[in-house]
């Protein structure tokens, strides 16, 4: 009898993690110390209680149509079923000689319904100058109106940004999140899953009035 594998593709938020290049980096500290804590119980008894301080665009982050439009669902109103339980394919793009990824990467696949994770490599320079420095791959606007069209339910990628940064209008942004597809990114390790058959969770904190924050993004591999 198979069993099921979880394979997670989300990074691990950290005091001072640079995720998005001008943006303030998470500070985590003690709202209560295990020592402080002492006080309020019996001897031999001790709790922790964090703090965090962060901008909602930290580590691999979702965006809901909020982010990009003030009339767009929030976080709080996502459906679950939007953003958890998703079969799930990988599109790979790591050996594309350009950075745009067109319409023409995305095949004959059925792609209704589905979670479209593209696999463009650039986790690789997580954590350097290189991930920021706006040579990222990103989708075309194309790309963005041939998934629509296919009916996607999410789209995510492990690059810098799901636009080309120099590109003030988003395109792929705005076309998603008119449409109510959230948008996943930052993801890493899309290496490690397999090109189709799997099941994929990104789900945020219920949060009434923010369009962005971060996931524990994973997938269910048969």
């Amino acid at each position: 009898m198979n069993k099921s594998v979880l394979i997670d593709v989300s990074h691990t938020v950290y005091d001072g993690l640079i995720t998005y290049k001008g943006l303030p980096p998470p500070v985590i500290t003690d709202h209560l110390s295990r020592a402080d804590s002492r006080q309020h119980y019996d001897s031999g008894t001790e709790f922790h209680i964090g703090k965090i301080e962060m901008v909602a665009n930290t580590g691999t982050y979702l965006d809901s149509p909020f982010h990009r439009y003030e009339d767009g669902k929030d976080l709080a109103a996502l459906d679950l079923s939007s953003i958890a339980n998703l079969d799930a394919l990988v599109v790979r793009c790591s050996g594309n000689s350009t950075r745009a990824i067109t319409a023409s990467a995305l095949g004959q696949s059925s792609l209704k319904g589905k979670a479209v994770l593209f696999h463009t490599g650039w986790d690789k320079y997580w954590r350097t100058e290189k991930y920021w420095d706006g040579s990222h791959p990103f989708l075309t606007a194309d790309a963005a109106e041939h998934l629509v069209a296919e009916g996607v339910a999410l789209v995510g990628i492990d690059s810098y940004n799901i636009d080309d940064t120099a590109d003030g209008t988003r395109p792929a942004h705005s076309i998603f999140l008119a449409q109510g597809i959230p948008i996943v990114e930052h993801l890493c390790g899309l290496n490690e899953l397999p090109d189709s058959g799997f099941r994929f969770f990104a789900v945020p904190v219920k949060v009434r009035g923010f369009g962005t924050f971060p996931v524990r993004a994973f997938a269910i591999v048969e």
